[in-house]
């Protein structure tokens, strides 16, 4: 960092002081590149008059045009939040004013302020994001994805590789964080992986997967806002870096959920990504998700080698900062993928198990989860808990579901991911074909069971969700015949816990 050789204390001084805001008290925020103020209702944020090598903010204008750019970069993300760029004026007597009369002499952002304990990291800290919210976030990142604008000339691999260089030249600044010999490593296995995936990232790009994006998805920078997660504080500052493939703006969240310890919370973020985007081509692109989860993780790391200095909590931030270096080698090298197959007849448990074992499917954040029902309803356009005619159930429709899960499994597969497919594989035939779908990978096949009764409870019970299958369903299925069965059995007549637990310990996982 360098400074830009200007005071802005006296700005600092007046709007850290309450008789500014009406006599209401103020706290003061501070990051690496701003300073934000928050008095009653309203938040005020500055930028510092600092020069890094990827933002100038060193004179007046370059900061008055940088707070235009945040309300117009952020507005599509969160409108409830973003006011206006205001001015901080001083008249002829030298008295300071928040939009006076006299002359600019510094620029904020003015801001709705919202409570800042609800700000998802420290949401994460209080192990408070949940199932659902988790859920909430992959949608909101989805919305957010699909108006961004688009560039199809980027040239965004050549921009990934310029990252990789700032990476190593400012890790390599901190020797008594970041030994030099892992830093050598990890370049060079980064540059290694980049240009694996680099042909599949132009690919995208021509594809229009590459846009004008958040850029800084991190869990400081969303909020839950009146019980939905808001994005804020997305790069304005230069739009090379907030342009990128939206994988690698959702991998930001994705990896922060992971270091965190949260990979179910981050599992879930991705499936519910996939199952809004409804691209097929996104799981091509999972052959690039271990590079920008590293990436980001590399970013982190430096950010907090350089924050080190700024806070009072230097031996926690020098430990972030190690922490985020050694996710970063450790993403960057995922294990072989595998295929698990989770059939039963209705009412078992599938979706919920293969909910819940899918974290613990490496690679991170977890396998891709493949249903039957969610498939159906894509197939004919129609939302995930919208209704199917019985037509809808025919031999030749049921039969298409199953060629596209184990279409969409292969493609998981060559991309280095795992998958699980959920579905009732009541027939030896759909059994055996998703088993050569693993096309030499391992492959685990369970098939859940339960009590007649027991099914028809859960059946009965059911709201909200995917599968049309009503009890008449459930007792039709009785009279399955299932031929022989080879895959694992596992007795889901009890609690989902205890369903978990048994088909952990048939996969070796417990």
């Amino acid at each position: 960092m360098k400074p830009a050789g200007t005071s802005q204390q006296a700005v600092i001084d007046f709007l850290a002081a309450p008789a500014t805001h009406g006599g209401a008290p103020v706290k003061r925020i501070d990051t690496h590149a701003a300073m934000v103020f928050l008095a009653g209702p309203r938040a005020f944020k500055i930028k510092r008059a600092v020069r890094f090598p990827f933002l100038d903010y060193s004179t007046l204008d370059r900061r008055k045009a940088a707070c235009a750019a945040e309300i117009e970069v952020n507005r599509p993300f969160a409108p409830a939040i973003y006011r206006r760029a205001v001015a901080i004026t001083r008249d002829q007597d030298g008295v300071l004013a928040i939009d006076g009369a006299g002359e600019p002499v510094e620029w904020a952002v003015e801001m709705r302020r919202f409570d800042e304990t609800q700000t998802l990291n420290h949401l994460a800290g209080a192990r408070r994001i949940d199932g659902a919210l988790a859920d909430a976030l992959g949608r909101a990142v989805a919305r957010a994805h699909a108006g961004a604008p688009v560039n199809k000339a980027a040239g965004f691999a050549d921009e990934l590789s310029e990252v990789i260089g700032q990476n190593d030249g400012e890790l390599r600044a901190a020797p008594e964080l970041f030994q030099p010999q892992a830093v050598n490593e990890l370049t060079h296995a980064t540059r290694a992986a980049l240009e694996r995936v680099r042909a599949l990232l132009s690919l995208r790009e021509r594809a229009g997967r590459v846009a004008r994006c958040h850029g800084d998805l991190h869990l400081g920078n969303i909020v839950l806002l009146d019980g939905e997660p808001l994005l804020f504080d997305a790069i304005e500052f230069d739009p090379r870096i907030a342009t990128g493939d939206v994988l690698y703006d959702l991998a930001f969240l994705l990896m922060d959920l992971i270091e965190r310890g949260l990979t179910p919370a981050a599992n879930i973020v991705l499936n519910r990504y996939l199952n809004e985007t409804r691209r097929a081509e996104d799981l091509d692109a999972l052959a690039a998700l271990p590079l920008f989860l590293s990436l980001r993780a590399a970013i982190r790391a430096k950010v907090a080698a350089e924050r080190r200095t700024q806070t009072g909590e230097r031996a926690a931030t020098e430990q972030s900062a190690r922490d985020y270096f050694a996710l970063a080698g450790k993403l960057l090298a995922p294990p072989p993928p595998v295929l698990l197959a989770v059939g039963g007849l209705s009412g078992s448990g599938k979706s919920l198990l293969a909910r819940a074992l899918a974290a613990d499917i490496s690679p991170a954040p977890g396998a891709v989860v493949l249903r039957s029902d969610v498939e159906r309803k894509a197939l004919f356009g129609i939302a995930e808990t919208g209704r199917l005619p019985e037509t809808a159930y025919s031999r030749d429709v049921t039969a298409q579901v199953y060629a596209a899960l184990a279409g969409k499994a292969r493609r998981v597969l060559a991309a280095g991911h795992s998958a699980i497919v959920d579905a009732v594989f009541a027939d030896a035939g759909e059994r055996a074909a998703i088993a050569q779908a693993a096309a030499g990978a391992a492959f685990h096949g369970l098939f859940l069971t339960a009590d007649l009764s027991v099914r028809l409870a859960r059946v009965g019970g059911r709201r909200g969700d995917a599968s049309d299958a009503d009890t008449a369903v459930a007792r039709e299925q009785e009279r399955y015949d299932l031929g022989a069965m080879q895959w694992k059995p596992v007795d889901a007549s009890g609690s989902p816990d205890r369903t978990l637990r048994a088909a952990k310990a048939a996969l070796g996982l417990a």
